[in-house]
């Protein structure tokens, strides 16, 4: 297990019908696993740290075929109104059971290179860098995953369903801190994305 220096919350974003591929993409088996199920046992490696997993289309399906391991997970009801919308689901839920908590780290389950050490790395640039903002810059842009300090658990209530947190991240340039994430562009939409990993 490796040990973190800060309470933090991790939403799992999985609510999405993966209308390009056709088929619940949170299931595709990539490298010997299911994609959603890598993520899950990848934030279970961590301490100190309160998840949450976020489903929506195909709910319980998903849910009846990855061992979360304690992770809790709520069906959004509401998932097609955006990402956001259940990025703010997840986020309501850890403030009521984690009122304390300090930052959070929004993560999707289609990069399938994302690991335990790099969720490491992004809490331990928080803490050395003292930026608000750690996110992952790949593929000439930067985006998930990403981490917010809790100054900015408002302005991401406050996003309208159809923005994405990287609004945020723009508008507070000043106050962000990247790790190098190379893999990070690589994640699953269409049935070529799996072929490529294969």
């Amino acid at each position: 297990m490796l040990s973190l220096l800060k309470p933090t919350g991790i939403i799992i974003m999985a609510a999405g019908a993966s209308s390009r591929l056709g088929r619940a993409k949170q299931l595709e088996i990539v490298k010997g696993k299911m994609l959603l199920q890598h993520i899950l046992d990848e934030v279970n490696k961590l301490e100190n740290v309160s998840a949450v997993l976020i489903l929506g289309a195909n709910g319980e399906t998903i849910k009846n075929n990855v061992d979360a391991a304690g992770i809790p997970y709520l069906i959004h009801q509401a998932w097609k109104e955006g990402m956001s919308s259940s990025m703010q689901a997840g986020l309501r839920y850890l403030l009521s059971n984690e009122p304390n908590l300090n930052q959070v780290i929004l993560l999707v389950c289609d990069q399938p290179f994302v690991n335990a050490d790099l969720l490491t790395q992004l809490i331990e640039q928080k803490a050395a860098s003292e930026k608000g903002i750690i996110c992952c810059a790949y593929a000439d842009t930067i985006g998930v995953p990403v981490l917010f300090d809790q100054q900015y658990f408002d302005a991401l209530l406050a996003l309208k369903s159809k923005e994405g947190a990287k609004k945020l991240i723009f508008q507070n340039m000043g106050d962000v801190f990247t790790v190098a994430f190379p893999k990070g562009e690589i994640d699953i939409d269409t049935e070529a994305d799996l072929e490529g990993l294969s």
